[in-house]
C-alpha cells in the first residue's frame, strides 16, 4: 500500500509540473496578438459563413421537391464538422512553433534548463498547443448552433452532436500530437511549416470520407474513426515522448539529409547478426554469410518478434471468424455455387479480371510479392494497421466462402483442404511472417528498439524486414505460387471433378 501510495503522489507530482509548463505557455500564447487575433476573427467570423451557406443550399436544395429534404438536412452536420476542424488547422502553427520556434527566438535554452523531465515538459508543451485549438473549435461550433437555431430552428439530436464534438477533439488530438513531434525533430519553423502538409492532407482526405459517411447516414462508422483516431493520438503521444530528448533538440543545428550515411547504416544492420546489429561497429568489418543468415539469424528475428506474430494470429483468427459471421447473415441464393461436377478444363477458362493475377506461377507470385511490399508501405504510414486490413481481407474471404459452401450443403473442411490447403499451408505462414515484421516497422516509429533513435531504430527494423523477405518469404511464395497453378487445380478436380 505505501508503494501504491508512493506511485500515486510522484504521478500527481509530475501531472501539476506538466500543468505548470502548460499554464506558462498558455500565458505567452494569450499574449502574442498575432495569434489570438486571427484565431478569434476567424473563430468568430467562419461559423455566421457556414450558416449562410446551410440557409442558402437549404432553400436551392428545397426548391427542386420536397423528397430532397433529407440532403438538406443532412447537411448541417457536414457544416457543423467543417466549422470545429478549421480552426484546428489554423491553429495547427502554435504547436508547429511549440519547441523548434522557441529555439529560433533563443529563449528555449531556459525552458530546457528547468528541474523537469523530459517527459513532464513535452507534455506541458503539448497540452499548451492543444487546448487554445479545442477552445476555439468548441466556440465555433457553439456559435454555428447558435446560428442555426436562429435561422432554421434546427438543433441536432444528442447523440450526432457528441460524435461531432469527440470528432473534433480527436481530430484535435491528432493534429496537435503529431505538430508536436515534427517541432520536436526539426531545427526550423521552415522545415516545420513543410513537414505540416503530410498531417493536414492525410486529416482533410479523413475529413471528405467523413462527409460522405453524414450525407450516406452511416453515423455508426463515425463512432470506429473515433476510436480509430484515438488510438493513433495515444500512439503520437507516447511516439513524442519516447523520442524527446532536451539535449538533442540543443545540439541539432540542422537538418542533414546524407544518403550515403544512411545507406551505410542500413547496410551495416542488413549484414550483421540480430545480436550485433545495435553496435556502432565499422560496417566494413560485417560480411555477408548466407548460411548464418538461414541458421542464425532468421531463426531469432522471429523467436525476438514473438509478439507482433501473436498479433497477426490474434487479428487474422478474428477476420475468419467475421468473415463466417457475415456468411450467416448473408447466405448465398442456393445454387449459385456447384462443386458437384466441375469441367476439367475448369481452371483453364478462368475470367480475366483486372485487379487479380493471371493464374499462372509467375502471375500468382509477382502478385503476391506486390501485395507484401504495399503493406509495408502501407504499414509504415499507419504504425502497421493498414498492414494487417491488407491481410484480414483475403482470410475474411477464406471464412465467409467456407461458411457459405456449409450452408450450401457442402463440406467446409474439404473445401478448404481441396482449395487452400495444398499451397495455403506455404503461403498461409510466409504472409503472416512478412506482415508481423511490416507490423514492427510501423510500430518502430512509435517504439523504436533499446538504444536507438527514432531513424536508426526505423533503419534496423527495416534491414530486418527486408532480409526476412528476402530470404524467407520470397522463396516461400515461390514455392506456394508453383503449388497453387500446378497441384492445387489437380487436388480440386480430383475431389469434385465430374466423374
Amino acid at each position: 500500500m505505501a508503494v501504491l501510495s508512493v506511485r500515486g503522489t510522484l504521478k500527481r507530482s509530475s501531472l501539476s509540473t506538466a500543468l505548470i509548463i502548460t499554464r506558462r505557455e498558455l500565458r505567452d500564447s494569450l499574449r502574442d496578438w498575432r495569434i489570438i487575433i486571427p484565431v478569434l476573427i476567424l473563430t468568430l467570423i467562419f461559423p455566421f459563413l457556414m450558416d449562410l451557406t446551410a440557409t442558402v443550399d437549404r432553400n436551392f436544395v428545397l426548391r427542386y421537391g420536397g423528397e430532397n429534404a433529407i440532403i438538406a438536412e443532412r447537411l448541417n452536420p457536414f457544416l457543423l464538422l467543417i466549422v470545429g476542424f478549421f480552426p484546428i488547422t489554423f491553429s495547427l502553427v502554435i504547436a508547429l512553433e511549440t519547441f523548434v520556434g522557441e529555439k529560433e527566438r533563443n529563449s528555449l535554452e531556459p525552458l530546457l534548463s528547468m528541474p523537469v523531465s523530459d517527459g513532464e515538459l513535452y507534455l506541458g508543451k503539448m497540452l499548451a498547443a492543444l487546448l487554445l485549438p479545442l477552445f476555439a473549435a468548441y466556440l465555433g461550433i457553439t456559435i454555428y448552433l447558435g446560428g442555426l437555431y436562429a435561422s432554421l430552428s434546427w438543433v441536432p439530436d444528442y447523440a450526432l452532436l457528441t460524435q461531432i464534438v469527440l470528432l473534433t477533439t480527436v481530430e484535435a488530438m491528432v493534429m496537435v500530437s503529431a505538430a508536436v513531434v515534427v517541432s520536436s525533430q526539426t531545427t526550423s519553423v521552415r522545415a516545420a511549416n513543410l513537414l505540416a502538409s503530410f498531417i493536414i492532407i492525410p486529416m482533410a482526405l479523413l475529413v471528405q470520407v467523413e462527409s460522405v459517411l453524414m450525407f450516406w447516414g452511416e453515423y455508426r462508422v463515425i463512432w470506429w474513426i473515433i476510436i480509430g483516431l484515438a488510438v493513433v493520438a495515444l500512439l503520437l503521444v507516447r511516439m513524442g515522448v519516447r523520442t524527446f530528448n532536451r539535449e538533442e533538440i540543443l545540439a541539432r543545428e540542422m537538418d542533414d539529409l546524407n544518403l550515403k550515411t544512411i545507406w551505410s547504416d542500413f547496410w551495416g544492420y542488413f549484414l550483421r547478426p540480430p545480436a550485433l546489429a545495435t553496435q556502432r561497429e565499422n560496417t566494413a568489418s560485417a560480411r555477408f554469410n548466407l548460411l548464418r543468415i538461414y541458421t542464425h539469424d532468421i531463426p531469432t528475428l522471429i523467436k525476438t518478434e514473438w509478439l507482433p506474430l501473436v498479433v497477426v494470429l490474434v487479428v487474422l483468427t478474428g477476420a475468419g471468424l467475421l468473415g463466417g459471421y457475415y456468411a450467416t447473415r448473408y447466405p448465398l441464393p442456393s445454387g449459385i455455387i456447384q462443386l458437384d461436377s466441375l469441367p476439367t478444363d475448369a481452371f483453364d477458362n478462368l475470367p480475366s479480371v483486372g485487379f487479380l493475377p493471371n493464374f499462372s506461377t509467375t502471375g500468382i507470385f509477382f502478385n503476391n510479392v506486390r501485395a507484401i511490399t504495399l503493406a509495408a508501405v502501407l504499414g509504415l504510414f499507419s504504425f502497421g494497421a493498414l498492414a494487417l486490413l491488407l491481410l484480414m481481407i483475403p482470410l475474411a474471404l477464406v471464412g465467409f466462402f467456407a461458411v457459405e459452401v456449409s450452408l450450401l450443403g457442402y463440406n467446409p473442411w474439404l473445401f478448404v483442404a481441396a482449395f487452400l490447403l495444398p499451397h495455403g499451408i506455404i503461403e498461409l505462414p510466409a504472409a503472416i511472417i512478412a506482415t508481423a515484421f511490416a507490423l514492427r516497422i510501423g510500430a518502430a516509429l512509435v517504439s523504436p528498439p533499446a538504444g536507438l533513435d527514432v531513424g536508426q531504430g526505423f533503419l534496423l527494423v527495416l534491414a530486418n524486414f527486408c532480409k526476412i523477405f528476402l530470404f524467407l518469404v520470397v522463396p516461400l511464395l515461390l514455392g506456394a505460387a508453383f503449388i497453387e497453378a500446378n497441384v492445387t487445380p489437380q487436388i480440386v478436380l480430383a475431389l469434385y471433378g465430374a466423374r
